[in-house]
């Protein structure tokens, strides 16, 4: 009995990830406004749902590995910053996991952002060549990329927002419709 249980939970998990990495995938295909997408929080739910945590850093990873297969390529060394800086939500979501109410989950979700935002811009500005590497290119690769950390943090909100959001109504929703009438 209790093997077919874990086999059930272990199948949910993996369903769950390929949901969250096809979402990923799909959203980074199609036209968007500049980091305004799922990945960083499909990571962050991951992490705070799946039954067996460590499958989270999985799930924004692989999203960023396929998509990439379909995008202009980047240097490999800005590229392997940016897989690590989209794995640092579902690392922080892992060490939250306790906290899983609406104040830790949002802080989560602003430090994770500012996070990729210096990891990933920082990594553009040490190996693209288009800043001068010293701390005025340092400072002028940062406040280009100003926008994009905005764009970026409103983007791992709303996701953040849509899929914990769409998780707590499918676990209420007969508390919900039981209110409705």
């Amino acid at each position: 009995m209790q093997t077919t249980k874990t086999r059930n939970d272990l199948w949910m998990d993996l369903g769950l990830m390929a949901f969250l990495i096809g979402l990923d995938v799909f959203a980074r295909l199609l036209p968007h406004a500049p980091g305004f997408l799922p990945v960083a929080a499909s990571g962050l739910f991951a992490a705070r749902v799946l039954r067996i945590p460590a499958l989270a850093i999985v799930v924004p990873v692989l999203a960023m590995i396929l998509s990439d297969a379909f995008l202009p390529g980047e240097d490999w060394r800005i590229q392997a910053v940016g897989f690590a800086a989209i794995a640092i939500p579902a690392i922080l979501g892992i060490a939250t996991r306790r906290w899983n109410t609406l104040l830790p989950t949002i802080a989560t979700v602003v430090v994770s952002s500012i996070l990729f935002f210096l990891l990933s811009n920082g990594a553009v500005w040490t190996f693209s060549g288009m800043y001068p590497l010293d701390l005025s290119g340092l400072t002028q690769c940062y406040v280009a990329a100003l926008p994009f950390l905005e764009k970026t943090m409103m983007g791992d909100l709303f996701w953040s927002g849509v899929l914990f959001g769409g998780f707590w109504a499918i676990q209420n929703g007969a508390l919900l419709a039981g209110r409705a009438r």
